[in-house]
């Protein structure tokens, strides 16, 4: 093969060593790039001849990037003010759908879109599992806010905190607004009025809705001790109240509703929200477990990658869990571009599932994870593979001489 060989030996080292620049050229363009994963260039030498079939005398033929290798090391961190801004601590990637099929990346840089759905800045839509009423279903699906909405929850029982003056006159009144949710999220004012007795320190009530009719427990007394608390209810021993309030004739009707006034604590005993000072009458406090229906002010994330929402009724639900998947080998995941990764046959089938579970890392919300590039160690291996090429090329020019010193021989 002589001197001609050595010329393309030189030639397979300008080539192999070119690639292996495109390989760190992508690398160092990517560095600002959010959940890139950089590559490094592998090669392998091309197949050697053997000298008048002695295998002891074996030249080779240069090199040849054999693969190249993409390192799915874990990037550096970014904090931001966006909820949907996600990172993966650990092992998985984002499952996202474009329509045709499910892609993987680490590019965490979501939004919601102008139909409420949660996507990338290039739009395909992030997957996860929904979260209704508690249940986490285990069925992957794009992660919809649209409409998403606190549903009202109906009062069942309030406590009342208020002082009634024993040292005021026979018939003087005092009313104590009660603000109460009905099954369908109306507010109502539960008025309860206090009229005082000629004698003694007792005030009988009676109950007024601003909507629907008291068909139980509407009216009654209470009678307070010589320290000012409360020693009787309608007339005997202290107990909680029950008052039931009829909706079919309000506007929207809504579902009958039983409220329990709460007057005594776990002993039985008065809880001592209710009393009988001679001290102006007041209303110092009001404590009452429902709600009106609440739209969605805002989103955060956990570590479990569930989305939760926080609502303008002072209500907060889990919505949606974010999905991750795996795979047995990453390093064989097809690129196809911004920042996606597609299922190939090298990399074998993906593992769906949840952070923190198996073998899945965390979800960091408000966060990016940023390029994992080294730009010094790029910029060593740039100078070494530069040099690489340029001793290459040198092995050409140095042929060449040889080549036109043998030509003058015969000169």
């Amino acid at each position: 093969m002589g001197l001609i060989g050595s010329l393309f030996t030189g030639v397979a080292g300008l080539q192999s060593n070119a690639e292996a620049l495109n390989v760190i050229g992508d690398n160092i363009a990517n560095v600002n790039t959010i959940g890139f994963k950089g590559s490094k260039a592998v090669f392998s030498d091309v197949l050697s001849t053997s000298l008048d079939g002695d295998t002891s005398i074996q030249i080779g033929q240069g090199s040849q990037l054999q693969s190249v290798l993409q390192s799915f090391a874990q990037g550096a961190f970014e904090s931001t003010s966006n909820a949907l801004d996600l990172a993966v601590d650990g092992t998985g990637f984002f499952v996202v759908n474009n329509g045709t099929g499910n892609f993987y990346t680490r590019n965490g840089q979501f939004r919601l879109n102008d139909q409420g759905v949660v996507q990338s800045s290039t739009g395909e839509t992030l997957q996860g599992f929904k979260i209704t009423n508690g249940v986490t279903s285990s069925a992957l699906t794009d992660i919809d806010l649209a409409g998403v909405q606190s549903s009202p929850q109906a009062t069942t029982g309030f406590t009342l905190g208020a002082n009634l003056n024993a040292a005021s006159s026979g018939s003087t009144t005092f009313t104590s607004p009660v603000t109460i949710f009905n099954s369908v999220g109306s507010q109502v004012i539960l008025s309860l009025t206090f009229t005082k007795a000629t004698t003694g320190n007792t005030w009988t009530f009676a109950a007024s809705p601003s909507q629907g009719t008291i068909t139980s427990g509407g009216t009654g007394s209470v009678t307070f001790d010589t320290t000012g608390q409360l020693s009787s209810v309608n007339g005997g021993s202290i107990a909680d109240l029950s008052i039931v309030i009829n909706y079919s004739a309000a506007n929207p009707p809504a579902a009958t509703q039983t409220l329990n006034w709460d007057l005594v604590d776990s002993t039985g005993a008065t809880n001592r929200k209710l009393t009988g000072f001679a001290a102006q009458s007041n209303n110092n406090s009001l404590v009452q477990d429902g709600f009106s229906t609440g739209t969605l002010l805002g989103l955060s994330t956990d570590s479990n990658g569930i989305i939760s929402g926080l609502f303008n009724n002072g209500q907060s639900a889990n919505l949606f869990q974010v999905a991750l998947a795996d795979f047995l080998a990453p390093v064989g995941l097809s690129r196809v571009g911004q920042n996606l990764f597609a299922e190939s046959a090298q990399s074998g089938q993906p593992v769906i599932g949840a952070a923190n579970t198996g073998g899945f890392g965390s979800i960091l919300g408000s966060s990016l994870e940023l390029s994992n590039v080294d730009l010094a160690t790029e910029f060593v291996t740039m100078i070494q593979t530069q040099q690489a090429f340029q001793a290459a090329a040198r092995v050409i020019t140095v042929t060449d001489d040889l080549l036109t010193e043998t030509v003058n021989l015969v000169r």
